[in-house]
This record gives C-alpha cells, sequence and structure tokens, in this order.
C-alpha cells in the first residue's frame, strides 16, 4: 500500500491518493489508484473498505457495507424501485448505525432502532403507519440478509425481534357501482378527468398504466386495451417504464360505451400523435379531483388506488372467479384477487337467499310427488 500527497494533476498538493494491489473474484492480481482525498486518514480508510469488500471482512463499516449492497442491488432492479430503496435506506437506517461495523450490530441495536422509529410523531402527533414501518423493516432484514448470503456474516440480527408494522394495515376501500355513478356526474365538466376516472373504474388498471397509454394501446375495432408500460415520476424525472410485475403485461376486453368514449375522446384531440401520452396530468392532478367529485358527489373520499378495488369488487359480485379477474387486472395470481372478496358482504346474504329458494323449490317438488 501506498498512500501520499497527490502531487499531479488537478490535485497537485491539494489532495491525498492510495495505491495498493488486490486480487479480483476471477484469481487475478489488479492494481487500484484512487485520488482525490481531502486528508490521510479517507485515503486510508477507503483502501481498508475496498479491501474488505474483496475479502468479505465482515468488520467493515456498516455505511460502507451499504454502499456495496447498494452497487450491487442497482443492476438487479427497475430504476424507481431503486429509487425507493435508496430513499428509505438513507433516511431511517444509514443515520441510525452508520457509526457501527457490520459485525457489531446485534439483536439489542435492531430493537432500539425500531422502538425509536415506532415512537416517532410529526407536528401532528401522528407516527409512521403500519405499512410503511414494515417496509422499513423489510430494507434492513434485506441489507442483513445480503450480507448473510454473500459476505459470510453469522445470522441476521433482525431475526431476534418480530417485524415492525404489518404487510396490509390500510383498510382497503372501495366505491360501489351506485356510489362511482355518483362520483362520475361530478366529473363530466373536466373530460380529461372523466375519461380518465373512467378507465381507472371500468377497467381496474393501475394509475401509471393509466398515465402511460397511447393511442396506439387502443384497439377500438376488437374492443381490447394493452397495457405494456408504466409512468411514474422519480426523482422529478418523468420516465416510462415496464409495468409492475410480468402478469401486468396484458390485453384488456373493453365495453362497448368505454371504446365509444375513448373514440370520442381521440376526436377531441387536434393532430393526436398515437405515440404521446393520451392523459397529460399527473397523480397529483387526479388526487385533487378525487377530492373535489367526492365532496360534490357527498360519496366517502377513497384513494386513486382503491378504484382498482372498487373494479375488483364489481367483478366479484357479477360472479366471475377469482382467476378470470387476476388476469383483467394483471395480479400474479387469484389468491391475490381473493383479498377483495369480503368487499360485497352483501353477497353472503345473497347466497343465503338463492339457497333459501333451492331449498324451498326441493320442498315444493316433494309435495307434489305425493
Amino acid at each position: 500500500m501506498a498512500v501520499f500527497k497527490d502531487k499531479w494533476g488537478v490535485y497537485k498538493g491539494n489532495a491525498w491518493q492510495v495505491v495498493f494491489y488486490y486480487t479480483d473474484w476471477r484469481g487475478e492480481r489488479i492494481r487500484h489508484q484512487k485520488r482525490g482525498f481531502a486528508t490521510k486518514h479517507e485515503a486510508v480508510q477507503y483502501e481498508h473498505n475496498f479491501l474488505a469488500k474483496q475479502t468479505k471482512d465482515i468488520k467493515m463499516g456498516f455505511n460502507e457495507f451499504i454502499d456495496i449492497y447498494m452497487d450491487e442491488m442497482k443492476p438487479q432492479l427497475k430504476k424507481t424501485t431503486f429509487a425507493n430503496k435508496e430513499q428509505i435506506i438513507n433516511k431511517h437506517i444509514r443515520p441510525y448505525f452508520s457509526k457501527l461495523s457490520l459485525s457489531e450490530i446485534s439483536p439489542t441495536h435492531i430493537l432500539q432502532w425500531q422502538n425509536e422509529l415506532l415512537m416517532k410523531r410529526d407536528d401532528e402527533g401522528k407516527g409512521y403507519t403500519d405499512t410503511y414501518l414494515r417496509t422499513i423493516n423489510n430494507q434492513l432484514n434485506a441489507i442483513f440478509n445480503h450480507a448473510v448470503k454473500y459476505y459470510d456474516l453469522p445470522k441476521n440480527p433482525c431475526y431476534a425481534f418480530k417485524k415492525m408494522g404489518k404487510t396490509n394495515a390500510q383498510e382497503m376501500l372501495f366505491w360501489t357501482k351506485e356510489e362511482y355513478l355518483k362520483f362520475i356526474e361530478t366529473m363530466k365538466d373536466k373530460p380529461i378527468s372523466y375519461y380518465c376516472f373512467q378507465l381507472l373504474f371500468w377497467t381496474g388498471i393501475r394509475c401509471g398504466e393509466l398515465l402511460a397509454l397511447t393511442r396506439e394501446d387502443f384497439d377500438l375495432e376488437k374492443k381490447t386495451l394493452r397495457i405494456n408500460k408504466n409512468y411514474q415520476v422519480v426523482n422529478g424525472e418523468e420516465m416510462i417504464t415496464t409495468p409492475k410485475t410480468e402478469k401486468s403485461n396484458r390485453t384488456i376486453s373493453l365495453p362497448q360505451f368505454i371504446c365509444d368514449e375513448m373514440e370520442d375522446y381521440f376526436e377531441s384531440i387536434y393532430k393526436l400523435d398515437p405515440k404521446s401520452r393520451l392523459f397529460q396530468v399527473s397523480k397529483y392532478y387526479l388526487h385533487n379531483e378525487m377530492d373535489r367529485g367526492s365532496a360534490a358527489a357527498g360519496v366517502k373520499r377513497i384513494r386513486i388506488h382503491d378504484l382498482r378495488h372498487s373494479s375488483c369488487a364489481l367483478l366479484i359480485q357479477l360472479g366471475y372467479s377469482p382467476i378470470q379477474i387476476a388476469e383483467r387486472l394483471g395480479h400474479e395470481s387469484g389468491t391475490i384477487t381473493e383479498r377483495y372478496s369480503h368487499l360485497y358482504p352483501s353477497v353472503q346474504t345473497q347466497m343465503a337467499a338463492r339457497l333459501d329458494r333451492e331449498f324451498t323449490s326441493e320442498e315444493k317438488n316433494d309435495d307434489e310427488d305425493l
């Protein structure tokens, strides 16, 4: 190893550099040089952490291991997924464990970390939601699982305690068809809002899928809608990405009235570009329209994503199976769809009434036989 003041180039006399050799994963001896360190200590620490990665030394700093983990996960994840992971880790994990080494973090540290997050409150006295706490916990758990699997950490300290929060803690809200029809009446003064909500309710597509739609995705003759992309905003950058899951790539059959309405919408757009986004609005715009419309219609306020729940619940009420509905909505399996089955409790009453009619009919037939 050699650590010395940089005497050449832009760093001349004002920075430190380090030069050392290491053996890579192919068994080849590699010379490595890094310049631009403000102090000698920073240069030495850089070399230590770099070599710790190569030798899987679990005594490396946890902060440095996070950097390694993020570098190794980045090629594996979609840009939007990576951005969300990075935001959560930098806000809720790095600050708590940055002064500890990877091997030094114990179950006691995990417990103290969980308790601090559970006690956090905003200016209105509200804590994090159960679903968000579970998401944070899952990110820390993933970091340690990576260390166990690839860096020979003996065990994951998170396993000593149950996870914070809950996976599905929020109440699943929905509108009945009658509530939705009241709401959509209030949207007719703004055509773009009207057509957005019509598609969200009657097709069950996700908001990001809606905002990524182009004219090319519609085949009005075949009455179909192709879903093969997703619109998202990451760190202020608009982007079109692949759908959420593999099953999200799908073709949806459209009812005739939606085809008619979309044809009217297409004709209303001047010089329609078949490859441009049809709905040049944001999720924030639709959020505000939900506020306006639900208040005007006198129906409960639900989230935009709850329109997807509403579509699913309506199809369940109409008698379609979880497998059939899963194919339309792009769920990975019918078991996901089955979670929605409670949304129309009145179906239980209808079932009982139907069974009562069947029983009464059998009794009547028996009496006639006598």
